[in-house]
């Protein structure tokens, strides 16, 4: 009578953990661990890192979500002795290689939030990519000041596919 018990206590549990950012598939790319930093500001940012499994480049053109009502990609470059953010036109996913999408330096921009992001919910995030086509990711919001997604580095799972819009 106690193993059903505790059997039942265990999944109860487990089901109530937070459950680690998904992975997304488009074509030969694979969109790892997609998060934002939590803020109360106007604006945020996207991280992820975008891996080309395929033997050709891919670019990211552009980013949407309802979180925002602009979207766009960014990088820092140093000016002397000045970081600047600056808006480009794409993202390139070297093909066998990878673009890393992290504070500091290529990000997708969250221009005018729909409301401030908040540590532990999730929003969509529609990547739209020049050969890969487009995808939708789910976005977990960390905490502010991460520097990557809590669990990242937790290999030996999978993720379900992303949707395609």
């Amino acid at each position: 009578m106690i193993r059903p018990f505790l059997l039942a206590a265990a999944l109860a549990l487990l089901s109530a953990m937070p459950v680690e950012a998904h992975d997304a598939r488009a074509g030969a790319l694979t969109v790892d661990h997609p998060f934002a930093r939590a803020t109360a500001a106007r604006n945020g940012a996207a991280y992820m890192t975008i891996a080309n499994g395929g033997g050709a480049p891919d670019r990211l053109l552009r980013a949407r979500t309802e979180a925002a009502a602009k979207v766009e990609l960014h990088t820092i470059v140093r000016q002397g002795d000045v970081m600047q953010m600056r808006e480009v036109p794409s993202i390139d996913i070297p093909a066998r290689g990878k673009a890393e999408l992290k504070p500091g330096g290529f990000h997708v921009m969250l221009l005018g939030l729909a409301k401030p992001l908040v540590e532990g919910q999730s929003f969509p995030l529609v990547l739209e990519f020049e050969k890969a086509g487009a995808v939708q990711v789910t976005v977990n919001v960390e905490r502010a000041g991460a520097a990557q997604p809590h669990g990242q580095g937790h290999g030996g799972h999978h993720h379900p596919p992303a949707k395609t819009p």
